[in-house]
């Protein structure tokens, strides 16, 4: 076999053994090695088994992704959302945007958006947030008569948009596998996560003024409550954590602080707000600790794996058979974001979006210069496009979450049947970001662009 051969079984076997369950990240590590092995192998290497370079290039790969200053902001993040996820925050925060919200069509489910928005946006973990909205909001809709379906759909799609709406640890990640800036990013992600929630939200609307049996008006005494209430629980639950988030991102987009140091900031700021509710307790700050150091591990060693993985892939050949073989296909840059879109749309079915990001996008990396595509544009579309993977069946995983909670009589097929509106509002939402670029591009360019 040629060596362009041997990466594309390597990337095969990879595929192949992922799929039988095997741990991703010590399964790219071991095919890194193993390959490697191959790829490196020196005239006397039977005289010296371990003489050979692979295991320079494990130690280099390990050293650059724990000495990263952009990943450092990856474990901070991860705490400030689990310290805010495990303050018991959400409560105040829903009731106070359900009350705020109690004269629009479909209120409980439009305050469920609203709050999974910035709830999502402060932890940026999709399991955390549907599980935590599926204990509290899920049960409230079923309550108050609405469509079980459509109440199923809000949950699910309204959790996953701390994947896109910064400060998201999907881009953080995105931009150190490509090498680009988190913070223009960032600036790039804003309205489009906007659109989206603001997608969701004109369907909610739109299916309680077509069909208000889907979404009946609350009782009276929910919703006459005195102007001054409604803004009292506002000011006490919505504003402190949308102050601590736009604090966060204001000082990342404005350029003062990078995202570590805003990080850093946003877990302080964290702290102090679960100790201004009465919430910070040893228990819950070790948890918070703990899932941190976990998750981070996960990350570091996706990335070890995948940057060894990829080497060896890209040393074999294996890169220059994927460009060759789809710059020979004379695709316009539109057939490329399509076909670029399916593979991720489908990747998305079997693997998470970390396993996506690190993998398989940097493989597409090289050829955004060929079909005069930015980075930071494609990345957006990706961002977007990971959303549909956690609603779209079999392998939609917000759907499992939520039913890991939800009251016995809820069908799985109801939560599918529930998210796939949503999943078209992605694709909408994918097609405006095309037709109109400047959704992505204008803000990054216009705070970034030298005048």
């Amino acid at each position: 076999m040629t060596d362009p051969q041997v990466a594309i079984l390597m990337l095969s076997l990879f595929i192949l053994i992922v799929m039988l369950g095997f741990p991703i990240a010590f399964t790219l590590m071991a095919m890194g090695v193993g390959f490697g092995y191959y790829a490196y192998a020196n005239p006397n290497q039977l005289e010296n088994i371990f003489d050979n370079r692979v295991f320079n290039l494990l130690v280099q790969k390990t050293f650059e992704v724990t000495s990263s200053d952009v990943l450092t902001a990856v474990p901070l993040f991860l705490f400030m959302g689990y310290v805010v996820e495990r303050s018991n925050i959400l409560d105040r925060l829903f009731r106070s945007v359900q009350i705020a919200a109690k004269n629009i069509p479909g209120s409980l489910a439009v305050a469920t958006l609203i709050t999974c928005a910035l709830f999502a946006t402060a932890t940026g973990i999709v399991g955390a947030v549907v599980t935590l909205m599926g204990l509290l909001a899920f049960p409230a809709m079923l309550r108050a008569g609405y469509n079980t379906s459509l109440a199923a759909g809000v949950v699910c799609a309204g959790g996953c948009l701390g994947i896109l709406i910064p400060p998201s640890i999907l881009l953080i990640v995105y931009s150190a596998a490509a090498g680009i800036s988190a913070v223009k990013l960032y600036a790039a992600a804003l309205f489009p996560g906007f659109l989206l929630a603001g997608l969701y939200i004109v369907y909610v609307i739109g299916v309680a003024m077509v069909r208000p049996s889907w979404t009946p008006k609350l009782p009276k005494e929910m919703t006459e409550i005195p102007f001054g209430q409604v803004m009292w629980a506002l000011l006490t639950s919505f504003f402190p954590l949308a102050i601590l988030i736009l604090s966060v991102l204001g000082a990342i987009l404005f350029g003062l602080a990078t995202p570590s140091e805003a990080a850093a900031i946003g877990a302080l700021g964290s702290l102090v707000l679960a100790a201004a509710y009465g919430q910070l307790t040893f228990e819950r700050v070790k948890e918070a600790v703990f899932l941190t150091a976990r998750t981070t591990a996960m990350v570091c060693y996706l990335f070890i794996g995948s940057w060894t993985f990829s080497s060896v892939f890209s040393y074999l050949g294996g890169h220059s058979v994927v460009e060759h073989f789809i710059l020979g296909l004379n695709m316009s840059p539109i057939e490329f974001l399509i076909l670029t879109q399916i593979i991720i749309f489908l990747l998305g079915w079997p693997l998470e979006w970390s396993e996506i990001i690190i993998i398989f996008v940097p493989i597409f990396l090289p050829l955004l210069h060929a079909f005069d595509v930015d980075p930071i544009f494609f990345g957006i579309l990706v961002a977007l496009n990971i959303q549909t993977s956690f609603n779209t069946p079999p392998m939609a995983m917000a759907a499992y979450y939520l039913k890991g909670v939800s009251p016995p009589h809820v069908r799985l097929t109801q939560i599918f049947s529930g998210a796939l509106p949503f999943v078209f509002m992605v694709f909408l939402s994918m097609v405006l970001v095309y037709v109109f670029p400047g959704i992505v591009m204008w803000l990054p360019d216009y705070l970034y662009t030298p005048r």
